[in-house]
């Protein structure tokens, strides 16, 4: 088999965003300030504080947390590396069961072996999305394991992590992508990927993310399918987004099409892997686009919608009731007509 063959072969197989996920700090784009203040944090890796990385999506927050994992423990960083996305797991017993156990045991091991590293790193992904109850339980294990265990929580929204998890951290706020990195980082996969494309192509791209670099990514590998990327290819490909579903849904429940926007919600929720809160979002974004007359109302109902999911309700019975509520909204306005 030739390289070309091999190269393509590998390609078919492998997700880009994982492909050009950065290995090490230095190949972090525009974080400068804080990869510098991570590397003086490295300069006496013993003392590492635990870290709160804050910022929108896809910006790099996991990235730079595993990063940071693989430059303090080196080959056995998968060992002695707990990654968990906290919106899948967000209760208290994800935080008993698994959170403790990987402390615990890194008490247990640092008795019987000799030259172990000097604490293992749990990664609590979206960790905003845990409940109140499960971040007051994680404070007292952050405390009783401080000597063995350094956390990193990932967040979108500061605000929802409780402030004695906040003060036990030193805290990262990472800023948007600018456009001319994510242009310039997309031209680069395509040169190495041998794929053809339209700058403004390109562009179009970032207009959608808004410097979701992730995103961005994956819409390029989806436009990218004939090995040429231009306008159309890229707006069909944000076509078949979740983003978009999102406006679809909407759309379907203030025409009272319940059924029907039920059905392409789970579609997005289990086949797409939208979580609740990004649905939220973006229905947010689309429903003020559609200029409603009660916009006041939605907004109360969004709001309150968004309080259930961040104590821990059903994500997929409340986004039904939101869906349901919407159609009573239609209903009325039509009434109204």
């Amino acid at each position: 088999m030739n390289d070309t063959q091999q190269k393509g072969d590998n390609i078919s197989d492998i997700m880009w965003v994982e492909k050009y996920r950065p290995t090490n700090l230095d190949q972090i784009i525009n974080q400068k300030e804080i990869i510098t203040g991570l590397k003086n944090l490295l300069n006496k890796p013993n003392e590492l504080p635990h870290l709160l990385f804050t910022g929108a999506a896809g910006i790099g927050k996991t990235t730079t947390a595993l990063c940071l994992a693989r430059e303090i423990l080196g080959d056995s960083w998968k060992r002695d590396t707990l990654e968990l996305n906290a919106s899948d797991e967000r209760g208290i017993k994800m935080v008993r069961e698994r959170v403790k156990e990987f402390a615990s045991i890194m008490k247990l091991s640092l008795n019987q072996i000799e030259n172990e590293r000097p604490f293992k790193i749990i990664i609590l992904d979206e960790a905003d999305e845990m409940t109140s109850e499960a971040q007051t339980a994680l404070r007292r294990i952050i405390e009783d394991s401080s000597k063995t265990t350094r956390f990193i929580f990932i967040c979108n929204y500061l605000s929802h992590i409780i402030e004695p998890i906040q003060s036990r951290c030193v805290v990262f706020r990472f800023s948007k992508v600018p456009v001319d990195e994510v242009v310039g980082y997309l031209k680069i996969i395509c040169k190495n990927e041998e794929i053809k494309f339209d700058e403004k192509a390109l562009y179009k791209i970032y207009e959608h993310t808004n410097g979701d670099l992730r995103n961005s990514i994956n819409i390029l590998q989806s436009a990218s399918a004939s090995g040429n990327v231009n306008t159309s290819q890229v707006q069909s490909a944000i076509g078949n987004s979740g983003k978009n579903k999102i406006s679809e849904i909407i759309k379907l429940a203030l025409d009272s099409k319940f059924n029907e926007s039920r059905i392409k919600l789970l579609e997005l929720l289990y086949v797409y892997g939208v979580s609740e809160t990004d649905f939220l979002k973006y229905a947010n974004e689309e429903i003020y686009n559609l200029d409603l007359e009660d916009l006041s109302e939605v907004s109360s109902m969004i709001a309150e919608y968004d309080y259930r999911l961040s104590n821990g309700a059903h994500p997929e019975i409340q986004l039904a009731a939101f869906l349901a509520q919407l159609g009573k909204m239609g209903i009325k306005k039509n009434k109204s007509n």
